[in-house]
């Protein structure tokens, strides 16, 4: 066990966890932070996408040993409110059925905008590309996608 300092949505949490802990687990079972998923546990599905200094990551193969001082942000800390302009585009284009995908295509969406404010199709599936949604709302999660480019 080992004693880290994280910088988890704005604040500083600590955790004694093995350095080898997955930050899906450290996030879901050390801090309560429950919004990432586990989705495949082997960053192939996307349910579990966090930010890292605003880079869209897979929180499920990336160990809390290799995080150090970069920012962490979940879905939690994405907005206070549920007000990020893709979290308000997600609900009015109605993107969700089942819904278990859902944090991590916001959040791959999130860091995308960030980087790409105004990107086109090609650059939205591309971004997108690997988070699977079993509902098959790809549709929807691109015109959410534009619509929050947008705003």
């Amino acid at each position: 066990m080992a004693l880290f300092t994280l910088n988890i949505n704005g604040k500083k949490q600590e955790v004694d966890v093995d350095p080898t802990t997955p930050m899906l687990w450290v996030l879901r079972d050390h801090l309560n932070l429950v919004g990432t998923k586990y989705g495949c546990g082997i960053a192939q599905c996307g349910a579990c996408t966090i930010h890292l200094d605003g880079t869209a990551t897979r929180a499920c193969m990336l160990p809390v040993s290799s995080v150090g001082n970069q920012n962490i942000t979940t879905i939690e800390g994405l907005s206070e409110n549920g007000d990020h302009p893709v979290q308000k585009a997600w609900l009015e284009v109605d993107v969700p059925q089942c819904g278990y995908c859902q944090a991590g295509q916001i959040m791959t969406a999130a860091s995308l905008l960030e980087k790409n404010p105004n990107p086109t199709d090609e650059e939205i599936e591309m971004a997108m590309n690997g988070n699977i949604c079993r509902c098959g709302t790809y549709l929807r999660i691109r015109k959410a996608v534009k619509m929050a480019a947008n705003s």
